[in-house]
C-alpha cells in the first residue's frame, strides 16, 4: 500500500513539475512566434572567405547601413520599414556598388528584401530566437563567403543602439524581455532552436 501511495505522489510531482515548466515557458515560446512579425534582419554575404572580400564586405556594410538609415528612420512598426526599404532598395544597391567601385572591386552587389531562417543569434547581450524573419539581404558577388547579420529595425545596428532602452522600446514588452535577457533564457532559446529545427525537416520541399 506505502509502494503504491510513494508512486501515486512521485507522478502527481512529476505531473506537476511538467506543467509548471510548460507554462513558464508558454510566454517565451508566444513572445518568440511573435517577434518575426516586429524584427527587421540585415543579411550581408560576401563574395567568398578571401581576406580582401572579407574586409570589403564590412566597407559595404557600414555603407548599406548608412543608406538605409535614410530611408526607413522614422518606421514606428517593422511594415512601414520593410516598406519604405523596398521602396528604395535600387539607391541600397547603388550605394554598396558604389563602395565596391571606389575599392577596386569589379563584383556587383545587389540588395533584396525576403525571408530567412536564422538560428538563434546573440548580439552584444541581447539575443533573437531561431525562427523566420524578414530580412534586408545584400549579396556581393557570388556570395559564397561568410555573412554578417545584424538588427535593422528596430535598430540595434545604428549609433542609436547605443541608447538600447530607446531602440526596444518599438517591440511589445513581452518581445523586449526575450530579446533583452538571453541568459535569463537559455534553456527556453535551446527548446525553441530544437523546435524550428524539427519543424524544418518537415517542412515541404
Amino acid at each position: 500500500m506505502r509502494t503504491t501511495t510513494k508512486k501515486t505522489l512521485f507522478k502527481a510531482i512529476f505531473c506537476g513539475f511538467l506543467l509548471a515548466a510548460f507554462f513558464s515557458f508558454f510566454p517565451f515560446a508566444a513572445a518568440s512566434e511573435q517577434l518575426p512579425q516586429s524584427v527587421l534582419r540585415l543579411h550581408i554575404i560576401a563574395n567568398s572567405n578571401s581576406t580582401q572580400d572579407q574586409e570589403i564586405k564590412l566597407k559595404v556594410r557600414d555603407a548599406v547601413l548608412e543608406e538605409a538609415a535614410k530611408w526607413y528612420g522614422d518606421a514606428a512598426t517593422l511594415e512601414q520599414a520593410e516598406r519604405a526599404l523596398s521602396a528604395h532598395l535600387e539607391p541600397i544597391s547603388q550605394r554598396a556598388n558604389r563602395v565596391l567601385r571606389e575599392n577596386g572591386f569589379s563584383d556587383r552587389a545587389e540588395a533584396v528584401i525576403t525571408e530567412m531562417h536564422f538560428s538563434t543569434r546573440y548580439y552584444e547581450g541581447a539575443a533573437l530566437p531561431a525562427g523566420k524573419y524578414r530580412t534586408l539581404r545584400v549579396t556581393i558577388g557570388e556570395g559564397r563567403g561568410q555573412n554578417w547579420w545584424c538588427v535593422v529595425f528596430p535598430a540595434l545596428c545604428m549609433p542609436a543602439a547605443e541608447n538600447r532602452e530607446d531602440v526596444l522600446a518599438a517591440l511589445p514588452e513581452s518581445q523586449r524581455e526575450v530579446v533583452e535577457n538571453p541568459e535569463k533564457y537559455q534553456i527556453e532559446f535551446k527548446v525553441v532552436e530544437w523546435f524550428e529545427s524539427l519543424r524544418g525537416l518537415f517542412a515541404p520541399a
